[in-house]
């Protein structure tokens, strides 16, 4: 199984970018995003099933939104209004159907500063 996520970079509070992860090796159920800043926890961004349910964490809702186009095994975090403290590497995860096992990629790093 892999995931390559791709679309980081740097950006001015306030602007926007949108992240892509494409899982490859199972198919997979519920896909996601979490992020990391150092010293600290990975901590879950947004998830969305394959039946499309989504979750966002409190600290993204009402600017980021999730979507997966699981006939590419592909997921996306479309994120808006950006803030400073959205900066962090992020990560694309996603459960295996036939492997029973959470993947991850590689992360992306995203930096939110003028």
């Amino acid at each position: 199984v892999q995931l390559q996520a791709s679309g980081g970079g740097l950006v001015q509070p306030g602007g926007c970018l949108r992240l892509s992860c494409v899982a490859s090796g199972s198919s997979f159920s519920t896909m996601g995003w979490y992020r990391q800043t150092p010293g600290n926890q990975r901590e879950l961004v947004a998830s969305v099933t394959g039946g499309g349910f989504t979750n966002y964490a409190d600290s993204v809702k009402g600017r980021f939104t999730i979507s997966r186009d699981s006939a590419k095994n592909t997921v996306y975090l479309q994120m808006n209004s950006l803030k400073p403290e959205d900066t962090a590497v992020y990560y694309c995860n996603a459960f295996g159907l036939v492997t029973k096992s959470l993947h991850f990629g590689q992360g992306t790093q995203v930096t939110v500063s003028s």
